[in-house]
């Protein structure tokens, strides 16, 4: 079946762009491209899944979506505004209303509750404690953790602690998800829930961008993308389910 990568779409409409984007990493001895030329854009409310071998620049894409990365060139435009270049500051408060970040290794702070950790984002976004209160008690809700809201990380299994990870993720209520291999610590049946999880976000008008190395959990996305040595190889519309 030969390789097809659709054309770059008007992108007036696009929640997200990127074009042209390069990624490299040098040391004195060495040069290292982990993106090269990555054009891309997504519309809002569309969920999309990332493929590929490890190495390919997968989790180097996410970081540069999530604002956690700056590219060596090119240009990244996110709610019509150029990112790239903008000093941390900014970047930090444009990440607080719209994006965020499920990590693989959870992320969590050994240190805070279940609450503390949920609770963290809303912090930086300098949200009222009466409104803090209610939306993290109404994420513990609905992911199942209200009692663990006391609880430390530490005494939590790997299902649970990737659902903190997510109620942590989505308390902000952010425009976008970007989850670096959501499931990849867990095992099959709390890897389900995670991405039922992640299906009824969608579902509920939040995008999603997901590395995946599980074609099955890829197969819940709109788009499926194939990454090869830094670039994008492919671009598959998948029916609907």
């Amino acid at each position: 079946m030969p390789i097809h990568v659709k054309p770059m779409m008007p992108a007036e409409n696009a929640f997200f762009q990127l074009h042209d984007i390069r990624k490299v990493y040098r040391t004195d001895t060495i040069e290292t491209t982990a993106l090269a030329d990555v054009s891309l854009q997504i519309q809002e409310g569309e969920f999309v899944s990332i493929m590929g071998s490890s190495g390919c620049g997968k989790s180097t894409l996410l970081n540069i979506v999530a604002m956690l990365d700056q590219p060596t060139s090119g240009r990244y435009t996110l709610g019509g505004v150029d990112v790239c270049g903008l000093p941390e500051s900014r970047l930090a408060e444009i990440r607080k209303g719209n994006i965020g970040f499920i990590f693989q290794s959870f992320m969590l702070i050994d240190d805070l509750s279940v609450y503390e950790n949920v609770e963290l984002p809303l912090l930086s976004q300098r949200v009222p404690r009466m409104e803090r209160q209610r939306r993290v008690r109404e994420v513990l809700e609905l992911l199942d953790l209200q009692r663990r809201a006391d609880h430390r990380p530490v005494q939590l299994s790997g299902g649970q602690q990737q659902r903190v990870g997510i109620a942590r993720a989505v308390v902000g209520d952010p425009r976008l998800i970007v989850a670096d291999e959501p499931t990849g610590n867990l095992d099959s049946a709390h890897g389900e829930d995670v991405m039922e999880m992640l299906t009824t976000l969608h579902q509920q008008g939040t995008t999603i961008l997901m590395v995946t190395h599980s074609r099955a959990h890829a197969g819940r996305a709109q788009r499926v993308l194939h990454m090869a040595d830094g670039r994008l190889v492919s671009d598959i519309t998948q029916a609907a389910a």
